[in-house]
């Protein structure tokens, strides 16, 4: 049976054998009592990296997220935020349901950031009408562009100078990182919280890191539980953690790479329109009459896409240079069939 090639995500990953002997090995202990070995070392070796104080494991991405907001503003806050943020798109809306935080969304910019002008004239002024400013929220990467480092500068600049805090959607910052040849702490330098996410890119089953301050980590471990995140012997997952620090970072150069050759030949196919790549997400235009059977042609041939008008394909560990050329292919093959 042919493999399938998976393209939907870089979270479709599935363990390798020696991160899940990794796995069974790991020393445990119940975590909601704070006594699970291996999650400490992986909380400290997360806060070292990433130039924190302390950190927090998280089952999910969006939890991490969330807490930390929870742990930034106070019913009735503001927290600034791109309209292509997951923390306003893809999060179902967590933070005003959950924290009675307002998020006030600004058009991100071609590059994933927003506007300076735009962040400066949100804040809102010091007046019982208005929901207080509490928060900026960038993500890095953001559909995979990477924000420059001058902008992070200039962000942080502004909040400090209106008395802000800063926190990083980190989902894919270590693929920034790598884009940009820093380490994780320069990357997040100045920052007061970043969520770090170990199963896109990384190849863990699961799991999300925040990193901040000890008082803000504390704040959100409350938060965590509450939101029903406390787990118990949850080592065997920051051992995966573990594994995919030491293992599988720098490889995401691997990934980069064959995103830039998935996107070089989709190029040569005059039907389709291909936007700049930088780290590992292709974004394809597609034309409307052909996404349902482009889809379907694809899904019939072994390769698994979210194909809409605007298409989003993801490499990752689980597929090769060798299968990408065979993706192409299968494109190439469609769009000559059908004329």
């Amino acid at each position: 049976m042919p493999t399938t090639i998976d393209l939907r995500s870089d979270t479709v990953t599935k363990p390798s054998a020696a991160m899940r002997a990794a796995m069974l090995d790991a020393a445990v202990g119940d975590d909601v009592y704070d006594q699970d070995p291996t999650i400490h070392r992986l909380q400290h070796v997360m806060a070292e990296q990433f130039g924190f104080e302390a950190a927090l494991f998280f089952p999910t991405g969006t939890q991490s997220n969330l807490a930390a907001l929870l742990a930034h503003c106070q019913r009735g806050d503001e927290y600034i935020v791109g309209q292509e943020a997951h923390t306003y798109k893809y999060e179902g809306g967590g933070a005003a349901v959950l924290g009675s935080i307002q998020p006030q969304p600004l058009l991100n910019q071609a590059d994933g950031s927003i506007a300076l002008n735009d962040i400066e004239a949100s804040i809102k002024p010091d007046d019982i009408h208005f929901a207080r400013t509490r928060l900026i929220a960038l993500e890095n990467t953001i559909g995979g562009r990477v924000l420059p480092m001058a902008y992070m500068a200039e962000v942080r600049k502004l909040a400090t100078s209106r008395g802000l805090a800063v926190h990083l959607d980190g989902a894919r910052v270590f693929n920034a990182a790598v884009k940009l040849g820093l380490a994780p702490a320069d990357v997040c330098k100045g920052l007061d919280s970043v969520s770090v996410c170990l199963s896109k890119g990384l190849g863990t089953p699961a799991g999300s890191v925040l990193c901040g301050s000890k008082a803000l980590i504390a704040d959100a471990r409350r938060w965590r539980k509450m939101l029903g995140g406390g787990m118990r012997q949850v080592g065997i997952l920051a051992a995966a953690g573990l594994y995919a620090l030491e293992h599988n970072v720098q490889r995401l150069a691997e990934d980069h790479e064959n995103a830039g050759l998935l996107a070089a030949g989709l190029g040569e196919i005059s039907e389709l329109r291909v936007e700049p790549v930088q780290t590992n997400i292709v974004f394809v235009h597609v034309a409307a009459a052909d996404v349902a059977p482009l889809s379907a042609y694809l899904a019939n041939h072994g390769v698994v896409a979210s194909v809409g008008q605007r298409t989003r394909l993801v490499t990752h560990l689980d597929v090769s240079a060798a299968q990408l050329r065979q993706t192409v292919q299968k494109f190439k093959d469609y769009f000559n069939n059908k004329n």
